[in-house]
């Protein structure tokens, strides 16, 4: 059997084929994606080919010894004063033995630099008495030594300089707030469901620590890879999500475990975004919670991070405050626990679109629109109609014009009886009283009718007046009297 790695973006899946030949067979369910925030909140991020930037971490080498590790530090740090002694212990060796101390040490006729000083253990002896401060009294420097005098002071100076550096880089290393975040908890899982009324992203924070922190907030950033439209890919992408901040809702008083709600809506990276949707995507949300430690005065940063499949689709979590005798009780042991509620499977977008689709507004708008086209090709119909007749034809008929303002007139009745239906009661009842704007538009179209007609006949010769006796269509030929009809029909 052999064992083939395949990469599917930033997932993997072993599978396995067989020496026979039968195909493939897997072996092994796929892998959980690279996190790029871990649930402790460590960053899986690591540096490579700095190069000649490696020298920038010895411009801050204060910054760069706190950063390192325990084992690290400790090692510095005995590894430095070991030097420093060893080499202040030669310097004083040195010293004595120049001047040959160490051969007339016990002569009681000689003054030596420092008295008692025979070798280097001796030597080594005087300069730890001498940086402790410890002073026995058997071992010290002569007047006669100017150049002791002078190492003597170095040595001060070079010693108070090492325990400034060091003993401050293990005070800042120890008074970290770093383990401050270990009594800070997240909800091990992210859900979406509704909360008043609006599809909403949750998770739950904690602090299991009676001291306060003070001036707590918490910012959500969503990470997520895209293509621009100009092509270019975005890998990890970060975006801000809204979790109060126009409100001041992400100002905590974090007393009690309290639950953060980012609403899903238009602005959301998250507006269409659904329940079928959830299963394809690959995004990262990292929660940061800041505040300053009560009891230190300084900051501290709690991280962490939910990834796709730590994001419930339709569930809620539980209650864990209670009221007892005197006091409000917390139980830590519901605090990851989530139950399930009737959540639609849809997305903000899709609910919007089914809600347009299913409001009754729509029906008028739709029956204006076929009933202005179906006007509109009466008008074009009687063009052709009206084009179509000999010049002296369209002279008798009178004024042109007559159908178009007739339909647009129509058109414009039916319109507003379309929108009589979206007018309030009392209007509607209004605008239906007999004798106010139909009565008035059917007198107004008669008497456009009746106009025209007039007109014509008053402009025909007398003897084709006599002829059409006040109705010139009974006395007009067969052919004629077809085409005139056809005209206002």
């Amino acid at each position: 059997m052999s064992a083939l790695r395949r990469k599917f973006g930033d997932d993997y899946q072993v599978v396995t084929t067989s020496s026979s030949g039968s195909g493939f067979n897997q072996a092994a369910p796929k892998r959980k994606r690279q996190r790029f925030v871990e649930k402790n909140g460590r960053c899986n991020v690591q540096h490579g080919n700095l190069g000649s930037e490696t020298s920038r971490y010895l411009s801050d080498l204060f910054t760069t010894l706190v950063d390192l590790k325990w084992r690290w530090n400790l090692f510095i740090f005995i590894l430095t004063y070991t030097v420093a002694w060893l080499f202040m212990a030669s310097m004083w060796w040195v010293i004595a033995y120049m001047r040959g101390d160490l051969n007339k040490a016990h002569d009681e006729n000689y003054t030596p630099c420092v008295a008692n000083v025979y070798n280097f253990p001796s030597a080594f002896l005087f300069f730890i008495e001498t940086e402790a401060t410890i002073g026995y009294g058997f071992r010290y420097i002569t007047d006669k030594c100017p150049e002791g005098i002078i190492l003597f002071l170095f040595q001060s100076i070079l010693g108070s300089i090492v325990d400034a550096f060091l003993i401050g880089c293990m005070f800042i290393k120890m008074s970290q707030p770093k383990k401050r975040a270990e009594t800070l908890m997240f909800s091990e899982h992210a859900v979406i469901s509704m909360r008043d009324g609006k599809l909403t992203l949750m998770f739950r924070v904690g602090n299991l620590r009676n001291s306060h922190m003070v001036s707590a907030q918490i910012r959500c950033k969503l990470l997520k890879s895209r293509q621009t439209p100009e092509g270019e890919f975005l890998p990890l992408d970060q975006l801000e999500l809204d979790v109060g901040f126009s409100t001041g809702a992400d100002q905590l008083f974090l007393v009690s475990p309290l639950t953060i709600c980012h609403v899903i809506d238009t602005k959301s990276p998250f507006y269409e975004l659904s329940q079928r949707s959830m299963q394809t995507e690959q995004f990262e949300i990292v929660v940061i919670l800041e505040g300053i430690v009560e009891t230190t005065g300084m900051t501290c940063q709690a991280r962490t991070s939910y990834t796709e499949d730590e994001v419930l689709w339709g569930h809620r979590f539980f209650p864990v405050i209670s009221l007892e005798e005197g006091f409000f009780k917390v139980d830590y042991s519901q605090f990851h626990a989530t139950f399930e509620v009737p959540t639609a499977p849809y997305s903000v977008k899709e609910q919007e679109d089914m809600l347009l689709m299913s409001s009754p507004l729509i029906a008028p708008a739709v029956s204006n629109i076929k009933e202005k086209n179906n006007s509109v090709d009466c008008l074009d119909s009687l063009d052709d109609i009206s084009t179509k007749m000999p010049p002296k034809l369209q002279k008798i008929t009178g004024r042109e014009d007559l159908p178009r303002k007739l339909l647009r007139m129509s058109s414009t009745t039916s319109e507003k009886a379309y929108s009589m239906g979206d007018l309030p009661m009392k209007l509607q009842r209004i605008s239906s009283v007999p004798g106010n704007s139909e009565e008035k538009l059917v007198i107004k179209t008669t008497k456009m009718i009746s106009d025209p007609m007039s007109q014509s006949v008053a402009d025909l010769p007398p003897k084709l007046q006599r002829l059409s006796g006040g109705r010139m269509d009974g006395n007009l030929p067969p052919k004629l009297r077809k085409m005139n009809s056809d005209r206002f029909t």
